[in-house]
């Protein structure tokens, strides 16, 4: 891996990345920001569709990698910083779990909600990519009861995904926030670097308005 940790992250205030910019500052990261408009279609131009041929933020430029999809710019990241504890390492005994809950949000839980929302037939559990809403709802939920991180004791960059985005789906009522999910994200938003990237991203926000 390129030695120099800086790194390029292609943001968009209130979108997928916030996040990503969560764990950033988790991280301390090396970083500067790309943004991109989203109401500009910024992220539908030729340049960008090179880095991200689906036109969704986050992205990541290190060195001459490129990193997309959610799950992959999360665990490079995490991976990056090894000294922050933010990943746990191969032999690790939460690495299953770790990488189960980052590939469980976009093979899973974001389809699901996805569907719940456009009010679209998931289909027959046999071939459907998640079983059924239900299904995804209770496991997360069964997940987050023991407490007080997605895996336990230990914060990981698993969480910066995951709060984020509960954040996101219990706002707008895409997820019914029961008590363990509540607390959880009572839990995450006290997080002083939570606090520090949105209050960047309401900044940036508010300047490209």
């Amino acid at each position: 891996m390129n030695q120099d940790r800086h790194i390029t992250l292609f943001h968009a205030p209130h979108s997928r990345s916030a996040g990503a910019r969560i764990l950033i500052e988790e991280l301390q990261a090396e970083h500067e920001l790309h943004v991109l408009n989203l109401k500009a279609r910024q992220q539908r131009e030729p340049a960008y569709l090179a880095i991200n041929p689906m036109g969704k933020v986050p992205a990541l430029r290190h060195g001459e990698t490129f990193v997309s999809e959610q799950a992959a710019v999360y665990m490079y990241l995490a991976e990056l910083y090894p000294e922050r504890g933010l990943s746990p390492a191969p032999g690790d005994p939460l690495r299953g779990a770790y990488l189960r809950w980052m590939v469980f949000y976009g093979s899973c839980f974001e389809p699901a909600i996805v569907d719940k929302a456009m009010n679209r037939d998931a289909g027959n559990e046999s071939t459907s990519p998640y079983g059924s809403y239900e299904a995804v709802v209770d496991a997360v939920e069964r997940q987050l009861q023991p407490g007080p991180w997605l895996l336990g004791e230990r914060f990981t960059a698993a969480d910066a995904l995951w709060g984020s985005a509960l954040g996101w789906v219990t706002g707008f009522k895409l997820m019914p926030a029961g008590p363990a999910v509540l607390a959880y994200l009572e839990r995450f938003q006290a997080r002083p670097a939570v606090q520090r990237a949105q209050a960047l991203d309401a900044e940036l926000a508010e300047s490209l308005a």
